[in-house]
């Protein structure tokens, strides 16, 4: 259940136009090493000459002969570029508040990589070689979470990670914090020297708030076909029926996302011993928590599906200011993350409604007045134990943190820059919110999933010891009925790792291995195995 690094067999090639979410989170939580397609290179190569034509020419550019921000006015020699691209690191490396971890830290560098690949940055090839080797070598530059506006880019965490390549600011070896020179003499590199335009190519974009959104959205994916198993395990547990699931349902109102998780809860309910045992029932309908799962679960899928589109782009976008474009140089503003804050902002939304509904499910167990039977918070012995009954108040606790987590950055700005950079995206904030919410989703749902596997066992007398009963709604006889296939495989799965609640155990502990199994991915690789690839 732990997830294993393990090194990929060949490289990913950057060449500024083709990466995916996939090869981010690859290069990210697998390790996957890097490489600059031949097309790159030349690119690099070329917008570099311009630049040093420039340079000799003493031409005023923005971003090359002049300062930057307020000071685009102020002429700087050439024979100072070096100290500027100095001074512009450790000025611009403002950021505060714990660093982003490892992986994170690794998207962020990729994509900084990817965006030069393009070729618009005017920066040496050198330098682009060096943000692989960080890469490659497994140096992680220590990069603040917080000091970011979204505008010009992500100015402050990126100046860390630039940080590194000239052998200041700190980096992770190994598991071991140095500075960055040592970081570098680890693995027998040394520190570059930046020339005119550099400083600001390596820091000029939204490669922070990007890298935090793919991360965040691929791991989503994921999440929203575990939420189908839970919600779908919840179902069986507490009596209700596949009706609401059917095709032609879907297809009179075909959201994609909606159709997706319809699908998936007919697969994981087919063959169902416990819904045919009720078919007959006086039960009209299911509480919505319940019938609304392909209409709440595939609205998160349809805003996860819009973030991919928005985030694949920026993944492949050029964020520098000035851009080089063959002998022109033109300032312009790609650097402003507002297409990222927003869909970010759009994806916490949706992950926090998917932990909502969750939480409702999750009462729907333990409540004994609305459980069909089950005992009061899933526990035999009522009083003498509580059961899951504080499982759940945990999970409302995270519902309404996440209440307060969504609430849009991208709706806030700030001018900096003396009034020069007027209106800023917060989009490193919408990130980072976002991925708090994902963090939390991923508890709501653990704790879901220990009260339907309580109640699965409770409700077909499976797991218990002394009497073998179980606990129908009136006149329905659900001992020893099967749940679906795809369902049958969960609970076995989830079995190996959280246990039967015969009497009350640290609850802290099985909230930890429910959360664990949730984000290994288990549970849905191990369905996928017996029923297909879940949508």
């Amino acid at each position: 259940m732990i997830r294993n690094r393990s090194q990929a067999t060949g490289r990913v090639l950057l060449d500024g136009n083709s990466l995916t979410l996939e090869g981010v989170y690859d290069v990210s939580r697998n390790d996957r090493e890097v490489d600059l397609a031949k097309e790159a290179r030349e690119q690099i190569e070329s917008s570099r000459k311009t630049v040093e034509q420039i340079l000799e020419s003493r031409k005023v550019v923005y971003g090359i002969t002049t300062g930057f921000g307020k000071f685009k006015d102020v002429f700087i020699d050439p024979e100072d570029s070096q100290t500027l691209q100095r001074n512009f690191l450790r000025s611009h490396a403002a950021g505060i508040g714990p660093s982003f971890d490892r992986d994170t830290v690794r998207a962020i560098t990729l994509l900084r990589a990817n965006a030069l690949a393009k070729g618009f940055s005017g920066i040496r090839l050198s330098v682009v070689r060096m943000l692989l080797s960080l890469l490659n070598e497994k140096i992680h530059p220590l990069v603040p979470e917080q000091g970011s506006v979204g505008s010009s880019g992500d100015l402050a965490p990126l100046s860390h990670l630039a940080l590194v390549l000239v052998g200041e600011g700190e980096a992770e070896v190994d598991g071991k914090i140095y500075p960055g020179k040592k970081a570098l003499q680890k693995r027998g590199l040394a520190p570059v020297t930046l020339l005119a335009k550099e400083g600001l190519a390596l820091t000029n974009g939204t490669q922070a708030m990007t890298g935090v959104g793919a991360l965040v959205v691929k791991e989503a994916e994921q999440l929203a076909k575990t939420a189908d198993i839970i919600g779908a395990m919840t179902l069986e547990s507490l009596l209700g029926t596949d009706t609401a699931f059917r095709e032609d349902i879907h297809e009179a109102r075909p959201h994609p996302g909606q159709l997706a998780s319809a699908i998936n809860l007919r697969t994981l309910l087919a063959e169902s011993e416990l819904i045919e045992s009720h078919a007959d029932c006086d039960m009209v309908q299911d509480a919505y928590s319940i019938r609304c799962m392909p209409q709440v679960h595939g609205a998160t899928r349809q805003a996860l599906a819009h973030a991919r589109q928005v985030l694949e782009i920026e993944i492949n976008a050029a964020t520098d200011n000035p851009l080089i474009f063959g002998q022109q140089v033109y300032s312009a503003g790609n650097f402003h993350g507002q297409p990222v804050a927003l869909v970010m902002d759009y994806v916490a939304a949706a992950l926090s409604e998917l932990a909502d509904i969750s939480e409702r499910r999750t009462e729907r167990l333990v409540n004994p007045h609305l459980s069909n039977g089950l005992p009061a918070f899933l526990t035999r012995n009522g009083g003498l134990n509580s059961g899951l009954m504080i499982a759940q108040y945990s999970a409302a606790s995270l519902v309404s943190e996440n209440k307060s987590l969504a609430h849009p950055a991208s709706v806030d700005s700030i001018p900096t820059s003396a009034n020069q950079e007027d209106h800023v995206s917060m989009g490193t904030i919408a990130s980072r919110k976002a991925r708090d919410i994902l963090a939390n989703l991923k508890t709501v749902l653990g704790i879901e999933l220990l009260c339907a596997l309580q109640a699965l066992d409770l409700r077909t007398g499976r797991n218990q010891t002394g009497e073998p009963r179980a606990y129908p709604r009136e006149g329905i006889d659900t001992l020893g009925k099967l749940p679906g296939v795809g369902i049958r495989r969960a609970y076995e799965t989830a079995r190996k790792y959280i246990k039967y609640l015969d009497e009350d155990r640290l609850m802290a502990d099985e909230i930890k291995s429910a959360r664990a199994l949730v984000e290994s991915g288990e549970l849905v690789t191990s369905v996928e195995e017996l029923v297909g690839t879940l949508a």
